[in-house]
């Protein structure tokens, strides 16, 4: 499956779009790293449990979406985009969306 940000991949021509490729995952915080973010927000630096789970996320929206669109048929997925957005307080949504396509 290839995975782009743009609106083509050079030397290669899309035959066929199929529409609106999608994976999203909701996480939440835990105690534990609430924990150790308090700690950083006193002395500063990066909340690197934070970093962390943020990353997982953003690899498993991905994965998700690649899923939906081999579902749907497609080889490809342009215009890939990343969203986030809090759905209550602690928890956060990472959605991934692209177009999927077949392109030879």
């Amino acid at each position: 499956m290839i995975i782009v940000n743009t609106p083509s991949i050079p030397n290669k021509t899309i035959i066929e779009v199929l529409g609106i490729a999608r994976g999203s995952t909701v996480r939440a915080r835990n105690v534990g790293q609430d924990i150790f973010a308090g700690l950083k927000n006193i002395i500063g630096g990066e909340i690197s449990e934070y970093t962390k789970l943020q990353a997982q996320s953003r690899e498993q929206a991905l994965e998700r979406m690649k899923d939906d669109a081999e579902r749907i048929g497609a080889n490809a997925i342009v215009n890939v985009r990343l969203t986030t957005s809090m759905v209550m307080q602690g928890c956060s949504e990472i959605l991934a969306y692209g177009t999927a396509v077949v392109v030879k």
